[in-house]
């Protein structure tokens, strides 16, 4: 239990409280009590109106529920059902046209597409892995995965096979040849020398193993190298405004396996990360957030270091420097070295320990993220300091689970009332809005609109959007299997409809328009033959799970020119809001005993699978093997929908509860099988009493009452309860 100490009529853990005095004010022309008295007052005003927030969501979800009992099943008149949506205020008019007028915005926000990183920022390792991530190793990146099949002596192992590295060599020149093309249909697996020549700018001269002569089919791809003329070290290119480098040493144990004397093809990858507050992160109190808060601390001010032991040796991480080189011209040409940092603060739901008010009731915790994730990037805006996240003196902060505009307004009437507190300029707080609840998606225009002054992101994300699908509709029905949902044509609608919103609005230029996760992190080759889909649907990021993923999924964007694709798309017809209300009911399809004890099965041990760590570890985010052993890159959305998923069954009684505790118990075997390696994991078997295994349930047989279908309120609650044990077993 954290000790308080009062501030302003408020009573803070002297987690926050020091961590605020001692390590974030220190260099700030703020004081304690001024962040305190303004933090109360905004406490005092804007507390009621979130709570007058929640309360219509529960309204609107009550008149909801009643018209599904008295309309059973899918919708059979559209035009009613819209008419009854627009009466309740779940759906609002949509205005006349207009568009975002997002000022002061990073490149990479503005004019970059490429892959995004998401990772809990309470990690220090994985937090500075990933902002490091900015430029990675495409051999590494081809070598390591399964990219390069393991056949015909190709195998990886614990000594370099030069096969495989051949393998990746050929590989990363047919992706050359797309990228930036020879002269005359040459391929770069026929180079043999890459020559500088002193003209005016710098060009390049291409000799090939035939002795002949070329040049790149577009010079001007060439922009900058480092060394010599005669003898560089590495040649910069540019496409579709991500970068490549060519790294040449023939003395190089790779260099000199390869014609050319490439040693490493590295690509801009990374360009922007999600530092995350929410779904991947466990944290339920002071301690937590303190945290949380001290690594985006060490992050705004380029200090954050970890050490860690990797392969037997000990490793010190920290932020990369920048890129500097020769530009054709001559000039010194610096790139970042770090992907540019956004952080995701919590939704409104939740409220936090961490600070009481004067009436001695938890603050809602996005209101605390949004004070002590902007005090932490203040750090960023001095000017003598070496490493930079923004350069525009801007905070990106991604919003998740707001529903409708009402609540998006909400938000910058927070945002504004910080920068008041803070002496910030207004909109110095930029928003991105997660398109992840389907009020949010149907009125999704009036959403931008609310924020049309500091709007930098809209995203789609399949798990939590289905999730809140499900709970929205409990009552119509049965809902299909998941797999079969991704089939239907609410979901592609969504996905068009967010673009579609997100282009007419005048996103490009100021705004990230966004992708959802690919969770599989050790299938590669899957991501590459699908993941092109993200960009080519007119989405200039989209999230990886990994340094290595976002190097592989960079060479999407390099094929596919985003910005002309959405302009491709800005003058198609608007997706239809009428699929998107449509939810995904079983309808008159039946399933065998065999399909539902499988579904069962499935969602019953991803569950089981994720709350083991998060409850019994405060791990929120990590890789967890699936029913089939596939490791899945998972967070709180996938418990979202796999709980709301067999709770609405058991609603509908597609199954008995006493067969899903009978699922529930025989999954825990599995997973504690597939945790046995784990020295710190908790089995669940054979007593099933345990908090995870008891949280689990809950989060099913408790799933239709849980607001909106979260998971947060009972896995807060219960790792909390995980925490106290703890720390009555060690007292």
């Amino acid at each position: 239990m954290s000790v308080y100490i009062d501030r302003s009529e408020l009573k803070v853990a002297t987690e926050l409280d020091q961590l605020l005095s001692n390590e974030i004010l220190p260099g700030l022309s703020l004081s304690a009590d001024h962040i305190w008295s303004g933090f109360s007052k905004l406490i005092d005003d804007l507390v009621p109106v979130n709570k007058a927030l929640l309360a219509k969501r529960d309204e609107l979800q009550s008149a909801l529920d009643n018209w599904h009992r008295e309309n059973p099943g899918q919708i059979q008149d559209m035009q009613a059902y819209k008419q009854f949506l627009m009466d309740i205020g779940y759906l609002v008019p949509e205005g006349e046209n207009f568009k975002v007028s997002t000022q002061h915005v990073d490149q990479e926000i503005a004019d970059v597409a490429g892959p995004q990183l998401v990772v809990p920022v309470s990690n220090a390792r994985f937090s500075l892995n990933a902002a490091n991530a900015r430029w990675g190793s495409l051999y590494d990146a081809l070598y390591g995965t399964d990219v390069i099949a393991e056949d015909g002596g190709c195998e990886r192992g614990l000594e370099f096979n030069e096969r495989r590295g051949a393998r990746v060599i050929a590989k990363a020149a047919q992706f050359l040849d797309e990228a930036m093309p020879l002269a005359g249909g040459n391929s770069h697996s026929e180079v043999s020398e890459y020559q500088l020549l002193n003209t005016s700018p710098v060009s390049l001269q291409v000799q090939l193993t035939n002795q002949s002569i070329t040049t790149l089919e577009q010079p001007e791809k060439l922009i900058a190298y480092t060394g010599e003329l005669d003898h560089p070290q590495i040649l910069l290119f540019k496409n579709n405004h991500l970068h490549i480098e060519l790294h040449i040493d023939r003395s190089h144990a790779i260099g000199k396996n390869n014609p050319s004397g490439i040693k490493d093809v590295v690509l801009e990858s990374a360009v922007s990360t999600m530092q995350d507050c929410e779904d991947s992160v466990a944290a339920v109190d002071a301690q937590d957030k303190a945290q949380v808060y001290r690594n985006w601390l060490g992050l705004m001010k380029g200090t954050l270091q970890e050490t860690f032991t990797k392969n037997g040796q000990s490793v010190t991480r920290s932020l990369n420097s920048d890129r500097q080189y020769i530009a054709t011209d001559g000039s010194l040409l610096t790139l970042h070295g770090r992907s540019l940092l956004l952080i995701r603060n919590v939704g409104h739901l939740m409220t936090n320990s961490a600070i009481l008010d004067r009436h001695g009731n938890e603050v809602p915790e996005g209101m605390i993220d949004a004070l002590f994730t902007t005090l932490c990037a203040m750090h960023d805006f001095q000017q003598d300091k070496e490493l930079h996240n923004s350069r525009t003196n801007s905070v990106y902060i991604v919003k998740p689970k707001m529903h409708g505009p009402e609540e998006v307004a909400f938000t910058s009437e927070l945002f504004s009332r910080v920068e008041d507190i803070l002496g910030l300029p207004h909109n110095t707080m930029k928003v991105g809005v997660m398109d992840e609840e389907r009020r949010t998606t149907v009125n999704l225009k009036e959403c931008i609109r609310a924020a049309k002054e500091r709007l930098v992101f809209i995203n789609t994300g399949f798990l939590d959007r289905t999730g809140d699908e499900m709970h929205t509709s409990m009552e119509a029905g049965p809902m299909l299997p998941k797999e079969i949902i991704k089939q239907q044509a609410w979901i592609s609608a969504y996905e068009n409809w967010n673009v579609d919103i997100g282009l007419a609005c005048g996103l490009p230029g100021h705004a990230q328009i966004g992708k959802g996760m690919w969770p599989k992190p050790d299938e590669m080759t899957q991501m590459l033959d699908t993941k092109a889909a993200h960009p080519q649907a007119g989405a200039n990021c989209a999230w990886v799970p990994s340094p290595t993923a976002a190097t592989l999924h960079a060479m999407h964007y390099h094929s596919i020119d985003v910005k002309a694709r959405q302009q491709e798309l800005a003058t198609r017809e608007r997706a239809s809001l009428d699929d998107i209300l449509t939810p995904p009911l079983l309808a008159d399809r039946r399933l065998t005993p065999q399909e539902i004890q499988e579904e069962l099965d499935n969602n019953a041990q991803g569950i089981l699978g994720y709350v083991v760590r998060w409850v019994d570890q405060g791990v929120g985010c990590s890789k967890v093997p699936d029913i089939n052993n596939v490791g899945l890159m998972e967070d709180r959305a996938t418990l979202r929908i796999s709980s709301q998923h067999i709770a609405n069954w058991l609603r509908h009684n597609i199954c008995t509860e006493q067969q899903v505790m009978e699922t529930m118990k025989r999954m825990a075997r599995i997973v504690d099988e597939q945790n046995s390696a784990d020295p710190i994991y908790q089995p669940m078997a054979p007593n099933f009493n345990g908090i995870a295994f008891t949280s689990a349930c809950a989060l099913v047989f408790d799933g239709c009452i849980q607001p909106s279908g979260y998971t947060e309120p009972l896995l807060h609650a219960y790792r909390e309860q995980a925490k106290q044990q703890s720390l009555k077993k060690s007292a």
